[in-house]
């Protein structure tokens, strides 16, 4: 991302796909975009990513918001104190970074289930669920 190109320059999907792939920098597993434009108007997308430990999801939300600072800044954050569920609330997307089992249990990909879905990662295709 161009650092003299102003925020409302950027795409929601562009700073989603930013903020994926910086997940992916610390390790992120399982990492997904889900684009919910025509399903709510709450946000545009969610990202979504997996992390093993609280350690792995703390470095996971640090490294997120300390890159994408020049673009945005995070309205809320929730979760930080426990570090199983870190919401990061950007308005136009929101980052989802989880510990595993809680992942499985409030299974976002699966509430969401009619929104096209892209896999960030290794193998990087639209996935429609």
């Amino acid at each position: 991302m161009d650092k003299d190109r102003s925020f409302e320059n950027y795409s929601s999907y562009e700073l989603a796909k930013k903020a994926a792939e910086i997940a992916l920098t610390k390790k992120a597993r399982n990492i997904l975009i889900l684009d919910l434009r025509k399903l709510t108007t709450v946000t545009d997308y969610f990202v979504i990513c997996s992390g093993d430990m609280d350690l792995h999801v703390k470095a996971i939300v640090d490294e997120i918001e300390k890159k994408l600072e020049p673009y945005a800044r995070p309205w809320h954050i929730e979760g930080y104190q426990n570090l199983s569920w870190v919401l990061m609330d950007y308005v136009d997307f929101v980052v989802h970074v989880f510990r595993e089992e809680k992942r499985r249990y409030y299974n976002l990909e699966k509430l969401w289930g009619d929104a096209p879905v892209e896999t960030v990662g290794e193998d990087e295709e639209e996935v429609i669920v």
